[in-house]
């Protein structure tokens, strides 16, 4: 891939992802449920993925089976997470964390939430440029590397259904009520679905990195899906509205729980 091809590939990937989410702001424009922004930002990502692999302009003369592997799994995760939210987002009248911000901004809420969803576009640029440069790859062979992405990918996907099941059925159990859902997945981490979540783009650097020196810039996807959950828009609103419903069995929960990284919990004091 040669410096003009790159950026050419950068661009529409941008172009690509700004277009989904000013279809997103549009959607919550009519719908007034902001749950629908993060349903349709995965589905654009996916479909990022799906055509860098598809696309001979942007795969060329790479693997076929690598390309076919990154569409696959660009696919089944958009499908995947895509539908979770959005039956999450049936059920309810607005996703808290946008609700907050957008109380705060007022009668200017329309203006402030586009810039916010294209400046969440922004941010996806990393992921979307990890998936072309994954489906890119010059190597002629299948490796190792392959095959541990689909590992990888397979128990990201796995796990994150797993969390939400888990979830979904602890919060549809009337018994559980105002509640904090410390059972499976959820007794070593806090997040598990957003550990899962990250996981999943570890697999793009394997399938990326190689003997060309662009597949290395594939290592961003991970950090930066990782900043995104664990400082920016994932946990510290979702624990600020825990905290703000639950209270002290929440703090409890904090105190003796992993907030990313699963591990065992901690003893109860006392």
């Amino acid at each position: 891939m040669t410096v003009s091809a790159f950026l050419t590939t950068l661009l529409c990937v941008t172009v690509a992802l700004a277009a989904g989410m000013t279809l997103a702001w549009l959607i919550w424009r009519r719908t007034r449920n902001s749950g629908w922004v993060d349903a349709i930002w995965t589905l654009g990502l996916g479909l990022v993925g799906v055509m860098a692999a598809i696309l001979p302009a942007t795969g060329g003369a790479a693997l076929v089976e690598r390309r076919f592997l990154v569409a696959a799994m660009a696919g089944i995760w958009a499908l995947r997470l895509g539908a979770h939210i959005a039956r999450r987002t049936r059920g309810i009248s607005d996703d808290p964390r946008y609700a907050r911000l957008l109380d705060g901004w007022g009668a200017d809420a329309p203006r402030q939430m586009f810039f916010l969803l294209q400046m969440q576009a922004l941010v996806s640029i990393p992921l979307g440029l990890a998936m072309v440069l994954a489906a890119a790859n010059p190597d002629p062979m299948v490796r190792l590397q392959d095959w541990l992405a689909l590992i990888v990918m397979t128990g990201a996907i796995a796990g994150e259904a797993t969390a939400d099941r888990q979830l979904r059925s602890f919060a549809t159990n009337p018994a559980n009520l105002r509640e904090v859902c410390d059972a499976g997945l959820w007794r070593w981490s806090r997040h598990p679905n957003y550990f899962f979540e990250w996981l999943g783009w570890v697999a793009y650097p394997l399938l990326a990195i190689g003997t060309w020196p662009w597949g290395w810039l594939a290592l961003a996807a991970p950090a930066c899906m990782y900043w995104l959950l664990a400082h920016v828009s994932g946990i510290p609103p979702l624990e600020d509205h825990m905290i703000a419903t639950r209270g002290a069995a929440y703090r409890a929960y904090q105190s003796r729980t992993s907030a990313f990284f699963p591990r065992p919990p901690l003893p109860e004091k006392g």
